[in-house]
């Protein structure tokens, strides 16, 4: 696929993917949302790579939105399919097994802060703003805003957000527990590097089976506990918890990558 709306970088093992439309504030759009579905799907070395980095270029918005350009003149079947798109691919993102983490470093609106959301970890520059505004268009989040909000937020904030169609800012998102921490904008991307690079010194297995089982807590499908069952006892057997539990014993870093 020619990727033309994304710049994909990697640096020393990280995947740095950055939303490039800054004429549009990054907002997204369907080309957008089929770039990131072929890149998580088919552009990274799960075996390599330590993990990625999602931001947005400028220093204005990271995603301020869904292109609303897209959303005139359609007709349900149609608007079903629009949001399809955006649930499979953000989850695909979510259940991404190397750490995802969304760097936003400015308007986290809408559909971007769906994106932000579908995302591992979130750190914010300090003027960053997060919302869902889609009730001002007469609309509701279509991405999985509606039940990622709550997740982060509790329902009785997350609904005043979704019903009034307020912002809110770096500070408020880090006191609910949206972001974790809020880094000076030209240190947001260093700062997004060394918690991958510290993540990328554990076992990939044990991470990808992290990941699993804390999604599993809110997939009504799924039973968290056997998740965690189950991946316990594929990473106690796994080659990766053998070197971790001799590394400790012998009072040295565990290597997990070996090469």
């Amino acid at each position: 696929m020619d990727i033309q709306t994304l710049s994909v970088t990697n640096e020393d093992n990280i995947v740095i993917i950055t939303i490039n439309r800054p004429d549009a504030l990054n907002a997204i759009n369907s080309q957008v949302m089929g770039e990131l579905n072929y890149v998580f799907s088919n552009s990274i070395d799960k075996q390599s790579t330590k993990g990625v980095i999602i931001t947005g270029s400028g220093q204005k918005a990271f995603v301020a939105g869904a292109d609303i350009t897209e959303l005139q003149n359609k007709n349900e079947q149609e608007g079903y399919s629009l949001a399809k798109k955006g649930h499979d691919t953000f989850g695909l993102i979510e259940n991404f097994p190397l750490p995802v983490i969304a760097a936003i470093n400015g308007f986290s609106l809408g559909g971007g802060n769906e994106l932000a959301m579908a995302c591992h970890i979130r750190i914010a520059a300090p003027n960053a703003k997060f919302g869902q505004p889609e009730v001002n268009l007469g609309l509701i989040p279509g991405f999985g805003g509606t039940q990622r909000l709550i997740q982060y937020l509790g329902k009785g904030r997350a609904m005043e957000l979704l019903l009034t169609g307020d912002m809110i800012d770096a500070n408020q998102a880090l006191e609910y527990g949206l972001i974790t921490h809020i880094i000076p904008q030209e240190e947001l991307l260093d700062k997004a590097k060394s918690m991958i690079n510290k993540i990328g010194q554990k076992g990939p297995l044990a991470i990808a089976s992290t990941i699993q089982a804390v999604n599993a807590f809110f997939d009504k499908s799924a039973n968290g506990f056997v998740r965690e069952l189950v991946g316990f006892s594929k990473t106690i057997e796994s080659e990766e918890s053998t070197e971790g539990v001799a590394a400790f014993l012998e009072k040295r870093k565990p290597n997990f990558r070996k090469s």
